[in-house]
């Protein structure tokens, strides 16, 4: 399948475009936001990865005339931002999913997994985790545990989803507080393990695993 990738920062363009040919994807990189309108108004990418902090029109404005356009591909975006007023205006303008830098390339492969699925009518299978009692639907964002729906906050669910999608991978802290809160969250770090014993309480204590020195994880 054809990707377009816009995104200017070559230190992260260039490995995420490596990743996603091993996966199977042709890729197409272009580093600003008026080279990737111009490749995106070919109909030609079935997938758009879209940095939202880019050189000129940025990754909003793109998404927004691609829209008025009538491109419809399914938008990624990519940002530094995590503020949930960011992911609404990004999924207000026609984005389709969020995913908030750093991220993990399990993560970022299963995203574009769930957008080929629903661009070809297909049912979205959950994304299952602690050997399989626990699910997330990342379309709707809901959790479930032991098959019951379970109500979490959203930066819950952004904290769950972060560790469900790169499962068996111990996530330190520091990334997880980068991943879910942003680089420019000036908070202390141990909100991570406050957020951790909500859903640990929300769920069960073996939904997330722990490791003085290594962080958390989730089983498959």
């Amino acid at each position: 399948m054809r990707l377009l990738l816009v995104e200017d920062d070559p230190r992260i363009a260039e490995p995420t475009a490596a990743a996603l040919r091993e996966a199977g994807y042709a890729v197409s990189w272009a580093s600003t936001g008026d080279e990737g309108l111009e490749a995106a108004m070919l109909g030609e990418f079935p997938l758009i990865v879209l940095d939202v902090m880019l050189p000129g029109l940025d990754g909003f404005s793109v998404a927004r005339r691609l829209r008025e356009a009538e491109v419809d591909s399914p938008i990624l975006f990519l940002t530094a931002r995590g503020e949930v007023e960011d992911r609404v205006q990004g999924l207000d303008l026609g984005g389709d999913a969020y995913l908030v830098k750093p991220f993990a390339v399990p993560e970022l492969l299963a995203q574009l997994r769930a957008l080929t699925r629903r661009e070809r009518g297909q049912s979205t299978p959950r994304t299952t985790f602690a050997g399989g009692r626990g699910g997330l639907d990342t379309v709707a964002r809901t959790v479930t545990w032991d098959g019951q729906e379970v109500a979490v906050t959203g930066r819950e669910y952004e904290l769950l989803s972060t560790l469900a999608l790169a499962p068996e991978r111990w996530l330190t802290r520091e990334e997880l507080l980068d991943r879910v809160w942003g680089p420019e969250f000036g908070g202390e770090a141990r909100i991570v393990d406050v957020y951790v014993r909500y859903l640990r309480r929300k769920l069960a204590p073996e939904a997330i695993s722990s490791e003085r020195g290594r962080g958390y994880r989730t089983e498959k």
